[in-house]
């Protein structure tokens, strides 16, 4: 595709290599912008579907932000095809039921199992080390799977990602004001040719969304305008790699901003799902007995839980599970065990021997208001990177296998945020090396590898730390 021409000039052909997403599944996300109507009981006293109605209850209970990551997270297991949007519709209805029946029948939609869909789908984001930025070469914000587009280049009014065999390509274009036009592009990119097969158009005020078909390949084309002028991209892959990169598409169409100026933009993995502190009251005095989120731990062992020292400093009630616990040990190293009767059932992850990379996605477990959440991030010279919110000290990090990486040694008093939210931050580690030796100081045996594996598996032994 040459750099200076159109960017249909390059699917035409049998042998192209840009393909995008499919139209069924373009469809489906307007569908599922959609809340789906509640089935009316018929006057014979007909049934409504009663897994349906449950479903729905129990995912319109959670707040928007933990809605967006459940479907989110849906999208990177390869479950759901639409629009992150939040909404509850026919397409989210049968994401849960295939994303349970894989699971072996555990609820996503209840805590512990709302934290295993989350790390799954934590882990499969770190995986493709998808990472959202602003584009320099187009302004707009793009989700880029960079461990599949690995090769980048800079266009005039753009930027080109590709696989190191060029079957799958994500450009970038900008035209400023006076240049090109939607209707213009949209003329094009639906402008019959003999190899090409448009399979769905979507033309609104501000946006165009052509998808298209050729022998060999797909195309995604979506363009939208505003002030700055006509920003848009294009996503191709050939035919035969649909199973693995339909997701991809998906998670970039859902990542793009096209005119990011006026609002803050997330720079890492995870910022899109991180959620913001919970409001303290603003009226009257807080009272002496109040109970506030000091960090997280993980259950080591029947009773006992490990965390960071930092979580204990100023904290001397601290509380898991409504009830109170004691430390029964502490060392130089920042790390801390407690005696928690109400701890959840142990699991003690394998540490991870090797050093960590920076090609290596990492995943951090921390609990949050509305359960255990997962948030991917990235190694940078034994700290970590993620959007992890406030009570997130001690929090398990983990790499994509599940074994221990470290735990999040302290969290800063006075964040910075961005809209409420924290966004992605360096954090440092109580490094993996460091935990063993203590805890067999206080006669808890080696982990074992994990039989089912993976971070989700050990979402279950993640315990939030209250101190009154």
């Amino acid at each position: 595709m040459d750099s200076g021409g159109s960017w249909l000039d390059g699917i035409r052909g049998a042998t192209v290599l840009l393909a995008g997403l499919l139209a069924a599944a373009q469809a489906q996300a307007q569908a599922q912008a959609r809340p789906v109507p509640p089935r009316a009981a018929p006057a014979a006293g007909a049934p409504v579907d009663p897994a349906f109605e449950a479903a729905k209850a129990g995912f319109e209970a959670l707040p928007e932000a933990e809605r967006r990551a459940v479907q989110e997270a849906l999208v990177w297991t390869g479950d759901f095809n639409a629009v992150v949007s939040g909404a509850f519709g026919r397409r989210t209805f049968e994401a849960l039921d295939a994303y349970r029946t894989r699971a072996g029948g555990a609820d996503p939609l209840d805590p512990r199992g709302r934290a295993a869909l989350l790390a799954a789908g934590a882990a499969a984001r770190a995986a493709a080390r998808f990472r959202v930025a602003v584009d320099p070469g187009s302004g707009a914000v793009m989700g880029v799977p960079e461990r599949l587009l690995a090769k980048r280049t800079a266009l005039p009014s753009g930027t080109r990602w590709q696989s190191q065999d060029g079957r799958v390509t994500l450009e970038t274009r900008a035209y400023p004001p006076g240049t090109e036009t939607l209707d213009s592009l949209f003329e094009k990119a639906t402008a019959p040719l003999p190899s090409r097969k448009v399979t769905y158009r979507l033309r609104r005020p501000d946006s165009v969304v052509v998808t298209a078909e050729t022998g060999t390949g797909r195309s995604y084309i979506r363009y939208a305008a505003g002030p700055a002028g006509v920003r848009g991209f294009l996503f191709g892959y050939d035919r035969a790699l649909a199973p693995e990169v339909d997701r991809l598409v998906i998670a970039v169409a859902n990542a793009f901003a096209p005119f990011p100026e006026a609002a803050a933009v997330p720079t890492d993995p995870g910022a899109a799902t991180a959620r913001p502190a919970p409001a303290r009251p603003e009226a009257g005095p807080a009272p002496a007995q109040e109970v506030s989120s000091a960090g997280a731990g993980l259950t080591v062992a029947p009773g006992r839980v490990l965390t960071a020292a930092a979580v204990l400093e100023g904290c001397a009630a601290p509380r898991i599970g409504g009830a109170p616990a004691r430390t029964l040990a502490a060392d130089p190293a920042g790390l801390a065990l407690l005696d928690a009767p109400g701890a959840p059932a142990p699991l003690r992850p394998a540490g991870r021997v090797e050093p960590v990379g920076t090609e290596d996605g990492l995943i951090a477990l921390a609990p949050g208001p509305d359960g255990i959440g997962a948030a991917p991030g990235s190694a940078a010279g034994g700290d970590v990177i993620a959007a992890l919110q406030p009570g997130s000290a001690g929090a398990p990090v983990l790499d994509r296998s599940g074994r221990l990486v470290g735990l999040v040694a302290r969290y800063p008093a006075a964040p910075r945020r961005v809209a409420g939210i924290v966004p992605p931050a360096r954090l440092p580690l109580v490094p993996v090396r460091a935990i063993g030796p203590f805890l067999a100081a206080q006669g808890i045996a080696e982990a074992k590898p994990l039989q089912d594996g993976g971070p989700g598996a050990v979402a279950r032994a993640v315990v939030g730390i209250a101190c009154r």
